[in-house]
């Protein structure tokens, strides 16, 4: 993950389904333009399951939280993410299902091998569909539009097998959770040196970019 002379370079954890990650996506993305003209960024989306188990045909999204955190907590947390996304000009809706996430992760995989800059905004648009628009995230349709609109090819190969790319997306999960501990998401580790954990406010990321 070592960064060239002059780059930096921004390794991110995250798992499609994690509201902060789209949050922090959003935080990271204002503290880099900041530095526009003064500083070239490399960002690359790294996989993790938040429920390694989850259904791969999907479950109410608003259910499944009720049942995780209760339904009093849920009534807490909805108008409060409602607020968060609010603020970085983004809609929330708990509408539609939620499930695995493992699909996602092999597109996203994919995408890194077509680019940096194809890869982040598959993420952005599978964020999108996702967390504003209700759509579920194991959807084939969904990730093929996606994927279309982020100029991703062999998306329908991909997504026709179960195993491209499978591997290499478990073997990183394991394998950067061993190596840097990331219990949660999202988790930002920057020029292979700082690491971040959470949706940290633009300054956070920022302070850290001014010592690069």
């Amino acid at each position: 993950m070592a960064a060239t002379k002059g780059l930096v370079r921004v390794d991110v954890v995250s798992d499609t389904v994690c509201p902060w990650c789209f949050i922090g996506k959003r935080r990271l993305e204002t503290a880099i333009k900041k530095f526009q003209g003064q500083k070239s960024f490399e960002v690359r989306w790294h996989p993790f399951f938040l429920n390694p188990d989850a259904s791969k045909e999907g479950v109410n999204k608003l259910e499944m939280y009720k049942q995780k955190f209760g339904e009093q907590r849920v009534k807490q947390m909805v108008p409060m993410l409602t607020e968060v996304f609010a603020k970085e000009g983004l809609s929330y809706t708990m509408e539609g299902s939620t499930g695995n996430t493992l699909n996602s992760h092999r597109l996203i995989a994919l995408a890194g091998q077509q680019g940096l800059d194809k890869q982040d905004k598959l993420v952005e648009l599978l964020f999108k569909a996702y967390f504003t628009q209700g759509l579920f995230i194991n959807d084939k349709q969904v990730l093929l539009k996606a994927a279309e609109e982020a100029g991703i090819e062999g998306a329908q190969h991909l997504l026709d097998t179960e195993d491209e790319l499978k591997s290499e997306v478990l073997h990183e999960v394991k394998t950067i959770a061993q190596a840097r501990g990331v219990t949660g998401v999202p988790f930002f580790i920057i020029n292979d040196k700082y690491q971040l954990s959470g949706a940290q406010d633009p300054d956070t990321f920022a302070k850290v970019f001014e010592t690069l």
